[in-house]
């Protein structure tokens, strides 16, 4: 049984750390985060994106993978997604003249916005959900097999991967950070605003795509 358990959380870190370690928004934002706000940016993110992912997982278990695997759903994720990730990246495109690397403002705030936009960057991209009900569904009937235990371990090992990676992003950028100025911060910014207006439309694109099929 433990053997059992500990391949579960082992498969679920390396299947989670190959996902995690794919190029998205949720990349493109704790890069473009962290240099002014630090090691914590990537954590909190996580801590948003894998509490959606813990209502998911719960939702997925009480039957919601078929409603999620609709085309209509699909769409509406996408399309909805794609005006999510072009308004965050229009208020980074707004704030570009005024950013500085000494930051400014409530910090408290800050981080509570870090795990709202942690969990909002998530639902926004329809990749995430399709990988949850498809890969994320068959380990959760794997993990079945093993009890409430056995999920557990499932989900404890695919957020750690996530956790890992995005920590190691953020400490990577922070440590960088004193080798930035105020006008090569902006330069990052605005690239990575520009990042997430491409992935908008990807998303739009698949969103439409489905649409006229």
């Amino acid at each position: 049984m433990i053997f059992s358990m500990l391949s579960i959380l082992l498969s679920s870190f390396v299947v989670g750390l190959s996902g995690a370690m794919m190029p998205g928004p949720l990349l493109t934002v704790t890069i473009s985060e962290s240099s002014r706000r630090g090691m914590m940016v990537g954590p909190l993110l996580i801590l948003g994106h894998g509490m959606l992912e813990l209502v998911l997982v719960i939702c997925i278990l009480f039957g919601l993978a078929p409603v999620l695997n609709q085309k209509r759903v699909f769409i509406t994720i996408a399309l909805a997604g794609a005006a999510i990730l072009i308004w965050m990246a229009v208020g980074m495109f707004r704030a570009l003249p005024s950013l500085s690397l000494k930051g400014g403002g409530n910090e408290s705030s800050r981080k509570n916005n870090l795990v709202i936009a942690g969990a909002m960057i998530s639902v926004a991209n329809p990749y995430w959900t399709i990988w949850w009900v498809s890969i994320g569904v068959g380990y959760i009937v794997y993990s079945l097999t093993f009890g409430k235990w056995g999920v557990f371990f499932f989900f404890i090992g695919h957020i750690m991967a996530d956790l890992l990676w995005y920590s190691a992003i953020s400490a990577a950028v922070w440590k960088g950070k004193d080798f930035l100025t105020d006008k090569m911060y902006r330069w990052l910014m605005g690239v990575c605003a520009a990042f997430l207006v491409v992935f908008a439309c990807g998303f739009a694109w698949s969103g439409i795509q489905k649409l006229i099929a």
